[in-house]
Protein backbone atom coordinates (compact mmCIF):
# COMPACT_ATOMS: atom_id res chain seq x y z
CA UNK A 1 0.00 0.00 0.00
CA UNK A 2 3.07 2.52 0.84
CA UNK A 3 6.43 2.27 -0.71
CA UNK A 4 8.91 4.01 0.46
CA UNK A 5 12.05 4.56 -2.27
CA UNK A 6 15.15 5.64 -0.62
CA UNK A 7 14.52 8.59 1.49
CA UNK A 8 16.84 10.59 2.26
CA UNK A 9 16.77 13.58 4.94
CA UNK A 10 19.30 16.04 6.21
CA UNK A 11 18.83 19.31 8.51
CA UNK A 12 21.82 21.38 8.10
CA UNK A 13 24.88 19.12 8.07
CA UNK A 14 23.27 16.51 9.92
CA UNK A 15 22.68 13.21 7.66
CA UNK A 16 19.08 12.17 9.61
CA UNK A 17 18.00 9.66 6.95
CA UNK A 18 20.42 7.62 4.64
CA UNK A 19 18.42 5.86 1.83
CA UNK A 20 15.30 4.31 3.22
CA UNK A 21 13.21 1.53 1.45
CA UNK A 22 10.34 0.32 3.35
CA UNK A 23 7.32 -1.13 2.22
CA UNK A 24 4.10 -1.18 3.62
CA UNK A 25 1.37 -3.79 3.41
CA UNK A 26 -2.40 -2.90 4.19
CA UNK A 27 -4.30 -4.49 6.96
CA UNK A 28 -1.00 -4.48 9.47
CA UNK A 29 0.68 -3.06 12.45
CA UNK A 30 4.62 -2.05 11.37
CA UNK A 31 6.25 -0.63 14.20
CA UNK A 32 9.62 1.78 13.90
CA UNK A 33 12.22 0.72 16.63
CA UNK A 34 15.61 2.36 17.55
CA UNK A 35 17.56 4.52 19.68
CA UNK A 36 16.64 8.31 20.17
CA UNK A 37 18.38 10.15 17.33
CA UNK A 38 17.66 7.18 15.09
CA UNK A 39 15.79 8.84 12.56
CA UNK A 40 11.99 7.37 13.53
CA UNK A 41 10.37 10.49 13.72
CA UNK A 42 12.03 12.25 11.00
CA UNK A 43 10.38 9.04 8.93
CA UNK A 44 7.37 9.28 10.33
CA UNK A 45 6.73 12.61 9.38
CA UNK A 46 7.71 11.94 6.03
CA UNK A 47 5.57 9.40 5.50
CA UNK A 48 2.65 10.78 6.72
CA UNK A 49 3.85 14.26 4.47
CA UNK A 50 4.26 16.63 7.49
CA UNK A 51 7.72 16.81 6.47
CA UNK A 52 9.56 16.40 2.87
CA UNK A 53 12.84 14.35 1.54
CA UNK A 54 15.67 15.27 0.54
CA UNK A 55 15.14 12.94 -2.46
CA UNK A 56 13.29 9.76 -2.47
CA UNK A 57 9.54 8.89 -3.61
CA UNK A 58 6.64 8.02 -0.76
CA UNK A 59 4.22 6.44 -2.95
CA UNK A 60 1.01 5.40 -2.03
CA UNK A 61 -0.92 3.06 -4.60
CA UNK A 62 0.00 4.73 -8.19
CA UNK A 63 0.99 7.96 -6.31
CA UNK A 64 3.92 9.67 -5.27
CA UNK A 65 3.22 12.00 -2.90
CA UNK A 66 6.76 13.29 -2.99
CA UNK A 67 6.14 15.60 -5.82
CA UNK A 68 3.09 17.15 -4.49
CA UNK A 69 2.20 20.59 -4.18
CA UNK A 70 1.51 22.21 -0.94
CA UNK A 71 -2.19 22.24 -1.34
CA UNK A 72 -2.88 19.01 -2.70
CA UNK A 73 -1.21 17.23 0.01
CA UNK A 74 -2.42 19.01 2.61
CA UNK A 75 -5.69 17.64 1.10
CA UNK A 76 -4.38 14.08 0.40
CA UNK A 77 -3.34 14.01 4.11
CA UNK A 78 -6.66 15.26 5.24
CA UNK A 79 -8.48 12.43 3.55
CA UNK A 80 -5.93 9.55 3.34
CA UNK A 81 -3.74 9.58 6.92
CA UNK A 82 -4.69 9.89 10.39
CA UNK A 83 -2.43 10.84 13.12
CA UNK A 84 -1.87 10.08 16.35
CA UNK A 85 0.91 11.67 18.75
CA UNK A 86 2.31 11.02 22.21
CA UNK A 87 0.41 14.34 23.41
CA UNK A 88 -2.90 14.07 22.08
CA UNK A 89 -3.76 17.44 21.02
CA UNK A 90 -7.13 17.52 21.37
CA UNK A 91 -8.47 21.14 21.56
CA UNK A 92 -9.59 21.76 25.17
CA UNK A 93 -12.55 24.30 24.16
CA UNK A 94 -14.14 21.56 22.56
CA UNK A 95 -16.18 18.61 23.50
CA UNK A 96 -15.07 15.06 22.91
CA UNK A 97 -17.17 14.38 19.82
CA UNK A 98 -16.02 17.84 18.49
CA UNK A 99 -12.69 16.90 18.11
CA UNK A 100 -13.49 13.94 16.18
CA UNK A 101 -15.82 15.80 14.46
CA UNK A 102 -12.94 18.68 12.76
CA UNK A 103 -11.11 17.13 10.13
CA UNK A 104 -14.51 15.48 8.67
CA UNK A 105 -15.46 18.91 8.91
CA UNK A 106 -12.18 20.16 7.29
CA UNK A 107 -12.69 17.83 4.48
CA UNK A 108 -16.25 18.81 3.75
CA UNK A 109 -19.00 17.06 5.85
CA UNK A 110 -21.77 18.03 6.82
CA UNK A 111 -22.61 18.76 10.59
CA UNK A 112 -24.77 15.79 10.94
CA UNK A 113 -22.99 13.33 9.01
CA UNK A 114 -19.96 14.15 10.69
CA UNK A 115 -21.59 13.91 14.27
CA UNK A 116 -22.77 10.31 12.96
CA UNK A 117 -19.63 9.08 12.29
CA UNK A 118 -17.93 10.36 15.22
CA UNK A 119 -20.41 9.00 17.41
CA UNK A 120 -20.10 5.55 16.00
CA UNK A 121 -16.47 5.89 16.35
CA UNK A 122 -16.54 6.56 19.93
CA UNK A 123 -18.93 3.87 20.72
CA UNK A 124 -16.99 1.70 18.87
CA UNK A 125 -14.03 2.90 21.40
CA UNK A 126 -16.16 2.35 24.94
CA UNK A 127 -16.63 6.36 25.15
CA UNK A 128 -20.13 6.69 24.25
CA UNK A 129 -20.99 8.14 27.89
CA UNK A 130 -17.89 10.86 27.56
CA UNK A 131 -18.78 12.41 24.19
CA UNK A 132 -20.09 15.64 25.63
CA UNK A 133 -17.04 15.88 28.21
CA UNK A 134 -13.88 17.94 27.37
CA UNK A 135 -10.31 16.81 27.89
CA UNK A 136 -9.77 17.90 31.07
CA UNK A 137 -12.81 15.59 32.19
CA UNK A 138 -11.14 13.09 30.52
CA UNK A 139 -8.44 10.28 31.62
CA UNK A 140 -5.43 9.87 29.76
CA UNK A 141 -6.52 6.43 28.50
CA UNK A 142 -9.88 8.52 27.48
CA UNK A 143 -7.82 11.70 25.91
CA UNK A 144 -5.62 9.18 23.65
CA UNK A 145 -9.03 6.89 22.51
CA UNK A 146 -10.78 10.03 21.31
CA UNK A 147 -7.23 11.47 19.30
CA UNK A 148 -7.75 7.96 18.06
CA UNK A 149 -11.41 8.23 16.76
CA UNK A 150 -10.03 11.68 15.44
CA UNK A 151 -7.51 10.12 13.36
CA UNK A 152 -10.19 6.84 11.75
CA UNK A 153 -12.60 9.55 11.09
CA UNK A 154 -12.19 10.07 7.35
CA UNK A 155 -11.47 6.05 6.96
CA UNK A 156 -7.62 6.68 6.31
CA UNK A 157 -5.62 4.35 4.19
CA UNK A 158 -3.09 4.02 6.94
CA UNK A 159 -2.72 5.65 11.08
CA UNK A 160 0.56 7.09 11.83
CA UNK A 161 1.45 6.91 15.55
CA UNK A 162 4.39 8.70 17.32
CA UNK A 163 5.04 7.42 20.94
CA UNK A 164 1.27 7.06 21.70
CA UNK A 165 1.11 5.18 24.74
CA UNK A 166 3.96 7.08 25.69
CA UNK A 167 2.39 9.08 28.11
CA UNK A 168 0.33 5.89 29.82
CA UNK A 169 0.50 3.60 32.44
CA UNK A 170 1.06 0.16 32.48
CA UNK A 171 -3.00 -0.74 32.47
CA UNK A 172 -3.92 2.30 29.82
CA UNK A 173 -0.89 1.04 27.53
CA UNK A 174 -2.07 -2.19 27.34
CA UNK A 175 -5.69 -1.28 26.41
CA UNK A 176 -4.42 0.88 23.73
CA UNK A 177 -2.36 -1.82 22.38
CA UNK A 178 -4.97 -4.51 22.35
CA UNK A 179 -7.22 -1.46 20.94
CA UNK A 180 -4.39 -1.18 17.86
CA UNK A 181 -4.94 -5.29 16.96
CA UNK A 182 -9.06 -5.03 17.52
CA UNK A 183 -9.33 -2.11 15.05
CA UNK A 184 -6.54 -3.76 12.43
CA UNK A 185 -8.90 -7.09 12.69
CA UNK A 186 -12.40 -5.66 13.06
CA UNK A 187 -11.93 -2.35 10.48
CA UNK A 188 -8.83 -3.85 8.37
CA UNK A 189 -7.05 -0.21 9.47
CA UNK A 190 -3.28 0.00 8.60
CA UNK A 191 -1.39 1.30 11.75
CA UNK A 192 2.42 2.70 11.75
CA UNK A 193 3.70 3.57 15.10
CA UNK A 194 7.06 4.39 16.55
CA UNK A 195 7.77 3.22 19.50
CA UNK A 196 10.07 2.20 22.52
CA UNK A 197 7.28 -0.30 23.64
CA UNK A 198 9.29 -3.57 23.28
CA UNK A 199 5.58 -5.31 24.10
CA UNK A 200 4.69 -3.76 21.07
CA UNK A 201 7.27 -4.07 18.77
CA UNK A 202 6.70 -7.64 19.80
CA UNK A 203 3.14 -8.44 18.74
CA UNK A 204 3.20 -6.16 15.89
CA UNK A 205 3.38 -7.68 12.33
CA UNK A 206 6.32 -6.25 11.45
CA UNK A 207 8.98 -4.43 13.33
CA UNK A 208 11.43 -2.32 11.77
CA UNK A 209 14.53 -1.02 13.19
CA UNK A 210 16.76 1.74 13.10
CA UNK A 211 20.04 2.88 13.72
CA UNK A 212 22.07 5.59 12.63
CA UNK A 213 19.33 6.97 9.51
CA UNK A 214 19.25 3.75 8.36
CA UNK A 215 17.67 -0.21 8.87
CA UNK A 216 19.09 -2.38 10.03
CA UNK A 217 16.33 -4.95 10.52
CA UNK A 218 13.27 -5.78 9.48
CA UNK A 219 11.07 -8.76 11.04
Amino acid sequence: MIEIKNIRKSYGNLQVLKGIDLTINEKKIVTIVGASGAGKSTLLHIIGSLDLPDSGEVWYGQENIALYSPDRLSAFRNRNIGFVFQFHHLLPEFTALENVCIPAWIKGDSKKEAERKATELLGLLGLRERMAHKPAQLSGGEQQRVSIARALINSPKVVLADEPSGNLDSRNRTELHQLFFRLRDELGQTFVIVTHDTELAALSDLTVTLSDGQIVREG
